[in-house]
């Protein structure tokens, strides 16, 4: 007879669907934490940079546009009454300015939030003929992982731990990953499962960075901040923005404010609950539960897929991705 063991609780926090990245950030202090946000100069990066930086934390934002990434430190600066956080060049796209950044970065980094990402009307494609999305979403952001993780392993051996946050989001569960046609070469392009797939590849790079990385203090998980109107949508098709709001009106998601939508990234990034544990996919505060591949989105809204969470792909796609940017 063989016995199942049963299976670990999900982990809760204090934190719900209504509660905002100050929220989880009160009575929190920070201070001597340095972090990393992509995508920090709109939208839910500059609010998760904001309410990190009003928390004391030594905020880097990792931006495309310096213009932008400056103003964005001034006003944070303004609203916090904290130093502006410092302002860097990134282009996830562009794998020569995730290794400039790379190179760039000196000392211990505590925390990494992977959270900038595209969306495409259309098929999009980079100088070496990767798909836009996957590019961005998950390429670069794996990239730059990597390339900090001695980084992080200093931070962890510094404060007792280090964290990597990648922000996924329930598309997840349109699509996992096709390792036959990653970037989609044999398919007729469709940018939602385009999406879709760099989303989960983002929730398995934290299952994979965990496996791997958790004996040196660093743990990795993934947040779905949920429905939230950003700048990210402005390059939605017509279909994609009729598949919103059908889900909309489904009841699959409620849009939340900026600061609702950021409350989870930040539980994942300092919530003590997380602070040992890693390879989570996190949804309203907390840990969401697993649902079979064949599940449908609108039964499921707060759920994960398993695919997003499969060890066997996890570790496969970090093998693909690895050859993908060694040498470029």
């Amino acid at each position: 007879m063989v016995e199942h063991m049963p299976a670990a609780p999900l982990i809760t926090t204090a934190f719900t669907a209504a509660s905002t990245a100050d929220d989880v950030l009160e009575e929190v202090d920070l201070t001597g934490l340095r972090a990393v946000v992509t995508g920090a100069s709109s939208g839910l990066g500059a609010e998760t940079a904001r309410a990190l930086t009003a928390a004391g934390a030594d905020v880097t934002l990792a931006v495309r546009d310096l213009a932008a990434g400056s103003a964005r430190a001034a006003r944070i600066a303004a609203s916090t009454g904290r130093a502006a956080p410092r302002v860097a060049r990134l282009d996830l796209a562009d794998q020569s300015s995730v290794r400039g950044f790379v190179e760039a970065w000196a000392g211990p980094l505590h925390l990494l939030v992977n959270n900038a990402g595209v969306v495409t009307a259309g098929l999009e494609r980079t100088r070496e003929g990767w798909e836009l999305q996957l590019a961005t979403n998950h390429l670069g952001h794996f990239a730059l992982t990597v390339g900090l993780r001695d980084a992080l392993a200093r931070g962890a051996a510094e404060r007792d731990g280090a964290r990597v946050v990648a922000v996924s989001s329930t598309a997840h569960m349109r699509a996992g990953i096709d390792f036959d046609d990653l970037q989609l070469e044999r398919r007729a392009y469709d940018p939602q499962i385009a999406y879709a797939q760099s989303k989960t590849a983002n929730a398995l790079l934290a299952v994979e960075a965990t496996r791997r990385w958790a004996s040196e203090g660093i743990v990795a998980n993934a947040a779905n901040p949920g429905g939230v109107a950003t700048r990210l949508q402005r390059s939605f098709s017509p279909g994609q923005r009729a598949s919103l709001d059908a889900a909309e009106a489904a009841g699959v998601f409620s849009w939340k404010t900026v600061g609702q939508g950021a409350a989870t990234i930040v539980v994942a990034a300092v919530a003590p609950e997380l602070a040992r544990t890693g390879g989570h996919y996190l949804d309203d505060g907390r840990e969401a539960y697993v649902v079979a591949d064949d599940a449908d989105l609108a039964d499921h809204p707060h759920g994960v897929k398993a695919w997003a969470l499969d060890p066997v792909a996890a570790e496969r796609l970090w093998t693909v991705s690895a050859d993908l940017v060694a040498g470029r």
